[in-house]
């Protein structure tokens, strides 16, 4: 929790799921209680302490594999219950790990090459800190591959079906970022601006977390959803394609409004972030994705490559 941040618990977390479903409540008046209504802390019990955070990161993983298992099954693929726990399962150890060296990459400036041993058991014991999500989308597409090949299905059928769920982890991921008060964006005097306290100060500022929980999420998913419920599914890489591109896309333009993380601050001059460098070519491959779709026009199937 932000030192400084006074948490009013009458008010429960699940509100933040509803600012992700239907969006930014109008009134800072309003959207600041909300903050100051959740605690980072889900539930402890003696030793034990769960996290909002992790929590969405575990409720996401099940919501992607269920929507992925469903997608299939209305485009008629044949992937068994097995097949489908078996990718998430490597995903999300994909994802984990990527994110995490996706960080000491790109965001550390150096500090884990010669603290090693931080990157995986933290400082003295108090845990880690940071995740990349370019590195995580890395790492949970390497898992899946490997699960495909382990299994002999489709990577590019289990990717389209997967991706279409994928936002709706995004969602909760943004909103448990709101939570934790992370990832706050630039002072604003717009009426939605939100007082974090702690490091971001007593001034009001973009609720980026929020902003990107609605489009990277639930526009995201809605697009997604939408073309996944077509009488014939989009060609192989398509649905992979448009995810790949829109999440670049927004997560570019929305660092415009976003604090850079303060080790590394502004890059190319001083007005571009680390978060738009590495979205960039995203979007070159995802265009690329929608443009291989294009042309090969491949049905979806089952079937190893």
């Amino acid at each position: 929790m932000e030192p400084g941040r006074i948490v009013d618990t009458t008010a429960g977390p699940a509100l933040c799921v509803k600012v992700c479903l239907v969006g930014a409540p109008q009134g800072g008046t309003m959207l600041n209680e909300l903050y100051r209504s959740l605690d980072p802390v889900a539930f402890s019990a003696g030793p034990i302490t769960i996290y909002w955070y992790g929590l969405a990161y575990m409720v996401g993983a099940l919501l992607a594999g269920f929507v992925m298992y469903r997608t299939q099954k209305r485009w008629n693929i044949g992937f068994t219950p097995d097949d489908v726990m078996t990718v998430v399962i490597a995903v999300v150890f994909g994802l984990l790990i990527g994110g995490r060296l996706g960080y000491v990459l790109f965001y550390s400036n150096g500090y884990y090459f010669t603290h090693p041993l931080e990157i995986f058991f933290g400082t003295n014991g108090g845990g880690i800190s940071g995740m990349s999500f370019h590195g995580g989308l890395a790492g949970g597409l390497l898992g899946g591959f490997i699960a495909c090949r382990y299994l002999r299905i489709s990577p590019l059928t289990v990717a389209d079906a997967s991706f279409v769920g994928v936002p709706l982890a995004l969602c909760l991921g943004r909103c448990a970022n709101f939570v934790n008060g992370e990832l706050w964006g630039k002072p604003t005097d717009l009426p939605w601006g939100v007082v974090f306290g702690g490091a971001a100060g007593n001034v009001p500022r973009h609720p980026s977390q929020l902003y990107e929980a609605l489009l990277e999420g639930v526009v995201l998913f809605a697009i997604l959803y939408v073309l996944s419920r077509r009488a014939k599914p989009l060609s192989q890489g398509s649905y992979l394609g448009i995810f790949v591109l829109g999440y670049g896309i927004v997560r570019f333009l929305i660092e415009f409004v976003r604090l850079p993380d303060a080790q590394l601050g502004y890059l190319a001059g001083g007005w571009l972030t680390m978060g738009q460098l590495l979205s960039l070519p995203l979007i070159a491959v995802g265009a690329a994705l929608l443009a291989y779709a294009w042309k090969t026009r491949r049905p979806q199937h089952r079937d190893w490559l």
